[in-house]
């Protein structure tokens, strides 16, 4: 197997361990979360590193995972307190770790590769050169098998939780009455993340691993409403972010991580414009659909109230009618036009008269 598909595969590993719990935390409107957790962790790295002195301990990914977990539990502890709002506890929290690992490093590691571009970026060109043999048997990337791994894992915390987890996220009053430990539930799914953002963290640096988990369940969750079909959308907008992105670094030399986040953030403006239901361009349809339905009702109520009144040569001419709406004239012509094509109204010269559907259609509009 060539590197670059190593490469590729790696990443596609990454994308789709990083969106199915980040789908959750979208849900729950935690994103932020996942970027304290990936910036976090390195202080649980550089104090397993600092007590054991070797980069590969098995004790740098525990110590990892438990910060992960301790600035959850800290971030809640402030949010509890009722002083600060979830997103000031996780700023005030995430800044503070963070800046005591770098410290730690440039004071006690800056001997070792764990520098600061590594931190936020990392390499994933250098993945496939870290190869895991069994036996003495060459079977690939170590990165590929701790990613795949942690894949199985995530995948399974969803499928045996999913109903816990979808009640949780949508209802946790409910959740909680029916017995299903949403707290519980939660730090589990913190649990996940910061072992997600571990294994991770070393391969893509953090701020792919943020934009994974962000960039496409946030797509997703434009294009869908359900649940199992955003967790599939979601990967497969991982995954092609991943592709692209590599093929975008390699035509153009530049950073691979890099370039993968950055078209995470392409496929999701993408999906923001032209999403189906929640796009820009759908809502702008129909805002300019609804602008000209509520523009036509008002004309029928309009012509309606003065019908068989005295003031009805004046109010409802064609030529006065603009007036009495307080509308340009070019709109009100527009908008006759349409409640014609739409066999609302009918002219009798210089006089608009409603049909019996606009007739039908003014009584139903005053009485909602």
């Amino acid at each position: 197997m060539s590197a670059q598909i190593e490469i590729i595969i790696i990443a596609c590993l990454v994308a789709v361990a990083c969106a199915i719990p980040g789908v959750l935390l979208v849900l729950r409107k935690m994103s932020l979360m996942s970027d304290a957790i990936s910036h976090s962790i390195l202080l649980g790295i550089i104090i397993a590193f600092l007590f054991v002195k070797n980069l590969g301990s098995p004790l740098l990914i525990i110590g990892a995972a438990i910060m992960g977990v301790i600035t959850v539990s800290l971030t809640e502890l402030l949010r509890n307190t009722n002083k600060v709002k979830e997103d000031a506890a996780i700023g005030l929290v995430f800044p503070a770790l963070f800046s005591i690992a770098i410290i730690l490093i440039t004071k006690f590691a800056s001997g070792v590769h764990i520098d600061t571009d590594a931190v936020l970026l990392g390499e994933i060109a250098f993945a496939p050169f870290d190869r895991l043999s069994v036996f003495g048997m060459d079977i690939g990337p170590q990165s590929m098998w701790i990613m795949a791994a942690i894949l199985i894992i995530n995948v399974a915390f969803v499928l045996l939780f999913y109903k816990e987890l979808k009640l949780s996220t949508f209802d946790a009053g409910l959740a909680a009455t029916l017995g299903f430990m949403p707290a519980l539930l939660h730090y589990g799914l913190m649990s996940i993340i910061s072992i997600t953002a571990v294994g991770a963290f070393d391969i893509v640096g953090s701020v792919l691993v943020v934009a994974f988990v962000i960039a496409p369940p946030a797509a997703a969750y434009l294009l869908t409403e359900r649940l199992d079909w955003m967790l599939i959308i979601s990967s497969i907008l991982g995954m092609v972010s991943a592709i692209s992105g590599y093929f975008f670094a390699l035509a153009f030399d530049v950073s691979i991580a890099g370039s993968m986040a950055s078209m995470t953030g392409v496929l999701f403006v993408l999906t923001l414009i032209f999403a189906p239901q929640k796009g820009l361009l759908s809502k702008a349809a129909l805002y300019w659909q609804q602008k000209w339905v509520f523009a036509t009702h008002m004309l029928a109520v309009h012509l309606l109230d003065h019908e068989g009144r005295e003031e009805e040569n004046i109010e409802n001419r064609v030529s006065t009618l603009h007036r009495h709406l307080n509308w340009e004239e070019g709109f009100s012509r527009k908008v006759i036009r349409k409640a014609v094509s739409q066999e609302l109204v009918l002219h009798e010269g210089e006089m608009l008269r409603l049909t019996s559907l606009g007739r039908e259609t003014a009584k139903r509009v005053m009485s909602e």
